[in-house]
């Protein structure tokens, strides 16, 4: 998972100094030479294993976490560490923290550096590989007494978290999109006509999913990524934790690992409480909406020309995704709609290969020969090699697509008075259309299942 840049620069290089500086006054052990494999991922932070060897001759690995250079929130990062170690006192399974600090020589930025935990991360080998199967039937209700030690932590040393209210926040990040949606406003209407009474806040993990933390064949290692946390309600995370897009493709609700029921015995267990199903099903429907707005936003960097990036772009067109399974966990999918056939291409001028075969050859030759020549420690470059091959697929299903969709999306809004998706979402954010209406269902399940044949039709299966 993680990639050695094939020929360190001068930047890597102070990087590794400044983090062996670090390393021995953490330590106390001399250390020698440092050597950094960046992780792939990671919307925000910058990722690095860091292995070296001190003077005994033994091995030193840890890990690195910073922000970018240049765009660092040093209030965060000390929050982060302080989760940590509130955590870890509470007897939940995290990575020591060895230092963190707003800056240090060579890392320029806030940082967080950590002990190595062994264990795996990915999703599809912890839902196949034979190495976990003693554990895997088990796994969502030992998630789920994890995330009773973190409610359970006291709060005293946390009292710099947010304790913001989710929903207000998460609409105040739509609407700064300036994007209206149809589907945001009908979720967005749902959840606050059907909001459970709060509980009494806790330390709210805020990414407790498949990817934030690392499991082994005798269970839950530790849990990562703490840059989210905050002060709020406990069921917030179990809600994150089924949200379709963390089962990563498997069919099993929590996380692609097991049961809700499952879940919230492992929680019961823990804190001695259990949070009723419509509860639950509350905070999934929330979760699903927060990361349909939070790709949006993460999207933007590109779209508004901050971050020129292939995976940000990227995640802009698999928004529509979170659009179905919101529609889908609120019961408004209309599932009788039928997206147009593709048109026959239209006749050109211009000599074959026509476009979409020239899509069709240049994505085959990417995966069947480029692909392969790719070593193991250029994972950077194959991930990426994956996103260009995933967004050639949907230019070529977009060009199969033609104009029929579109047209047909346009009529349907036409029945409701609206000339776009936008006068639709602001009818729905007034209260003059209901999202319980069925003409106003089928339009958004049109278009919206017309978007994500072309995005990704295998997230339809």
């Amino acid at each position: 998972m993680a990639v050695t840049p094939d020929s360190p620069g001068p930047e890597a290089i102070t990087l590794a100094e400044g983090v062996g500086e670090v390393l021995r006054a953490a330590t106390g052990r001399t250390i020698g030479e440092v050597i950094l494999r960046r992780f792939t991922g990671g919307a925000s932070k910058q990722v690095y294993a860091v292995e070296a060897r001190d003077d005994a001759g033994e091995t030193v690995r840890a890990v690195l976490r910073r922000d970018p250079p240049g765009h660092g929130d040093a209030a965060r990062m000390r929050a982060e560490a302080a989760c940590l170690r509130a955590a870890a006192a509470a007897g939940v399974p995290v990575p020591a923290v060895l230092a963190a600090a707003n800056t240090a020589p060579g890392i320029d930025a806030p940082y967080l550096l950590m002990e190595m935990v062994e264990g795996e991360s990915i999703p599809r080998k912890l839902h196949r590989d034979p190495e976990f199967a003693p554990v895997r039937d088990r796994l969502a209700a030992d998630l789920g007494r994890v995330l009773g030690l973190i409610h359970r932590t006291p709060l005293d040393t946390l009292d710099t978290l947010d304790d913001e209210d989710p929903l207000d926040t998460i609409e105040q990040i739509y609407r700064g999109l300036d994007e209206p949606r149809p589907a945001v406003e009908m979720g967005l209407r749902w959840l606050r006509e059907h909001r459970p009474p709060p509980r009494r806040k806790t330390l709210v993990h805020g990414d407790f999913r498949l990817g934030n933390f690392l499991i082994a064949s005798d269970g839950v290692r530790a849990v990562l990524d703490w840059e989210l946390a905050h002060r709020g309600d406990p069921v917030e995370d179990l809600g994150w934790l089924c949200v379709r897009a963390w089962r990563f493709g498997a069919p099993a609700p929590v996380g692609g690992l097991g049961t809700r029921e499952q879940l919230l015995d492992g929680y019961a267990q823990t804190t001695g409480t259990r949070p009723a199903p419509e509860e639950l099903h509350w905070w999934e429907t929330f979760g699903t909406l927060k990361w349909l707005v939070l790709s949006r936003f993460q999207a933007e960097r590109h779209l508004g020309g901050q971050e020129r990036s292939v995976e940000l772009a990227a995640i802009g067109r698999r928004v529509c995704e979170s659009e179905y399974d919101l529609l889908s966990v609120l019961g408004l999918l209309d599932e009788s709609v039928e997206v147009p056939a593709a048109s026959e291409p239209a006749a050109t001028v211009h000599d074959r290969p026509h476009l979409t075969e020239m899509l069709d050859l240049v994505a085959e030759t990417l995966t069947e020969e480029i692909a392969p020549t790719l070593t193991a420690e250029q994972q950077r470059q194959r991930f990426l090699l994956r996103i260009c091959v995933n967004l050639l697929g949907t230019a070529t299903r977009e060009l199969h697509a033609g104009p029929a969709a579109t047209a047909a999306v346009a009529e349907l809004l036409g029945e409701l008075d609206c000339d776009s998706e936008a006068e639709l979402a602001a009818g729905l954010r007034s209260g003059a259309l209901s999202y319980s209406d069925k003409e106003v269902r089928r339009v958004v399940s049109l278009a919206v299942l017309s978007r994500l044949q072309v995005a990704n039709p295998r997230h339809l299966l």
